[in-house]
């Protein structure tokens, strides 16, 4: 059976090349005579592994000296928790903004730490765009201000950060980390699950300043404190080693095949390009994101006719155009167009989606 075109929110599509290399490798691993999924974690082959995958994260997304690197287990999920525990530590106060359901659901888990504020939603629009932010509303001793960078399940991304001014901007970017150049040194933390554009299901990224840790709220869990993990070189305990592994082949993929960060925001922008063109003009397909939000990611799109988007799934799925389906507080269709998709993904996507328009119109 030939590959399908997977446009599934996560987990996601993997790069051929990656998959190849870690088949190839399965068996024995660069001569160790075993596969990466039996070794210890505390071996000298390993550690060259996990070493080697920091080193490659910090060049391919510039990360300043002065942050760590930290490679968790738990889901981003686990960090709506660990960051108000880790950061939430000097005035028990942190903004937030809700632009969608994972920055909702953090927002929640923070009111359980302290005093946690939603400055900006655009639930009633439901989430169709990055809400606006009254400055008023925000705090200037806040312990730290939290945005979700892109959204996964409306399809819509920041493409303007905001203006925290001396409070530390913290970011959910588990559906677009290294889809292009992030400014670091922007941020105080930054956090993502791997299973989107990094790595199968398993690994959690935490990118966090120096200064931001060594302060846990008392009772925090060991495995929640961040100066522990990071004393440890994220091995305080067994670390989720084969997605560290395929992490690390995904950043040479990135690196040496794509040409880093830069040039995988120019495709990503082609990529997207190619699919809005079309909903744009398109007489049976509308996009959900609002123009100025929309994300180059996760494309939403409905026909404004339940039974028809059914139809389209399903065909879809029997052309090899598989997980299309909407998130179910949203409807319609969502195309997940991660790192790993071509263009020609795209390209015959757009064609198939013609086709069904001219039939169906």
């Amino acid at each position: 059976m030939s590959r399908v075109y997977n446009f599934s929110a996560g987990p996601s599509m993997l790069p051929e090349p990656v998959l190849q290399k870690a088949a190839a490798e399965m068996m024995d691993y660069e001569g160790s005579g075993q596969s990466v999924m039996e070794m210890s974690h505390r071996s000298k082959v390993y550690d060259g592994i996990i070493q080697g995958a920091q080193a490659l994260l910090r060049e391919v997304m510039g990360v300043p000296d002065n942050y760590k690197v930290l490679f968790l287990q738990g889901g981003a999920s686990s960090q709506f928790a660990a960051v108000p525990m880790n950061l939430m530590v000097k005035n028990r106060k942190a903004d937030y903004v809700l632009s969608g359901q994972f920055s909702t659901k953090a927002f929640q888990e923070a009111c359980r730490y302290g005093d946690a504020k939603a400055v900006a939603s655009s639930k009633g629009d439901n989430f169709s765009h990055i809400p606006e932010i009254d400055k008023s509303l925000c705090r200037p001793d806040a312990d730290y201000f939290h945005i979700c960078l892109n959204n996964t399940i409306y399809g819509t991304l920041w493409h303007q950060l905001p203006d925290t001014g001396g409070v530390p901007l913290v970011a959910d970017i588990s559906s677009c980390i290294l889809s292009e150049p992030l400014d670091v040194s922007r941020f105080g933390l930054l956090y993502a699950g791997a299973q989107k554009n990094v790595a199968p299901a398993g690994l959690t990224i935490v990118i966090v300043r120096e200064d931001l840790i060594g302060e846990a709220l008392e009772g925090t869990p060991t495995m929640f404190q961040y100066d522990v993990m990071a004393k440890n070189d994220s091995m305080y305990n067994t670390p989720p080693c084969w997605s560290i592994y395929m992490c690390k082949l995904v950043l040479e993929w990135i690196k040496n095949d794509i040409g880093g960060l830069e040039k995988m925001g120019q495709r990503n922008a082609a990529k997207a390009q190619l699919l809005y063109d079309f909903l744009d003009q398109s007489k049976l397909f509308k996009p959900c994101a609002r123009k100025d939000s929309r994300s180059m990611m996760n494309v939403t799109f409905v026909t404004g006719d339940a039974d028809l988007d059914a139809k389209f799934v399903k065909e879809a799925a029997s052309a090899g155009f598989v997980n299309l389906k909407g998130h179910r507080s949203v409807g319609g269709m969502r195309a997940s167009i991660y790192n790993a998709m071509p263009v020609e993904g795209i390209e015959k996507l757009v064609a198939f989606m013609k086709a069904f328009e001219g039939g169906n119109g």
